[in-house]
């Protein structure tokens, strides 16, 4: 019997060879047809857009390269410009020196209070340092105080520590006093005064409206106060010397 077995693989190989090296061209000239037709529609329409392109337009869009090529030199330019005039624009310092001040001033006007009791406090105020007077006033209110009075008062036999024992406790008049001196001082230290003292303290009646009905008027009075340094006080009297 013959050996059928060995041509028949090798028939089958033969076969198989040739299948697979006509797939690999028929592969092979199928993908470079579609690059080649690819690249050639690209090229068609490059040469499309180059022509439809004026020299106008070409100038234009070479000169647009040369400005975004060349942005630096430009913008320092126009920085130096805008700093200079910055520079030019600034104004001048105007602002005054400041000068120290020697006083410090209230003005109070139409307080409702007694004009009479105001004069009298104004007198017990004065050449007194601010604190002092602020907490004599206090003691005032505390009624551990008297503030001394004249005119048409009655005696009072316990304020012994007047001569002609005539002093009262005025309660609303020393309340407004206290705020004002207060604001003094405040006043005092913002324009920086070592030791501030009263120097005048000055109390006027002040126009006095009338009442419910026009029956009667009602109290008002201006105060004026101001203190100044000690020092300037004790340069002041050696002058006078």
């Amino acid at each position: 019997m013959p050996n059928t077995e060995k041509p028949t693989a090798i028939a089958e190989k033969k076969k198989t060879n040739l299948v697979g090296t006509r797939l690999k061209d028929g592969l092979n000239k199928s993908t470079q047809k579609g690059l080649n037709k690819g690249l050639n529609d690209g090229l068609s329409k490059q040469k499309k857009a180059s022509s439809l392109i004026t020299p106008k337009e070409s100038a234009s869009e070479a000169n647009q390269d040369k400005k975004i090529s060349e942005p630096s030199d430009e913008s320092n330019v126009k920085g130096k410009k805008s700093e200079k005039q910055k520079e030019g624009k600034k104004k001048p310092d105007t602002s005054k020196p400041k000068i120290k001040k020697d006083k410090a001033i209230v003005n109070g006007i139409g307080f409702p209070i007694s004009a009479k009791y105001s004069v009298a406090i104004c007198r017990f105020i004065k050449r007194k340092k601010i604190e002092t007077a602020i907490e004599e006033l206090e003691e005032v209110l505390k009624k551990k105080r008297a503030i001394p009075m004249r005119g048409e008062i009655p005696h009072q036999k316990g304020l012994k520590k007047f001569a002609s024992g005539s002093g009262k406790y005025p309660k609303k008049a020393t309340e407004q006093f206290i705020k004002i001196l207060k604001n003094l001082q405040a006043n005092a230290n913002v324009n920086g005064l070592a030791e501030p003292i009263i120097t005048t303290a000055i109390a006027n009646f002040a126009s006095r409206p009338f009442g419910k009905f026009g029956r009667w008027r009602r109290k008002r009075a201006h105060v004026k106060i101001i203190a100044t340094e000690k020092n300037i006080i004790n340069e002041n009297k050696m002058r006078k010397r």
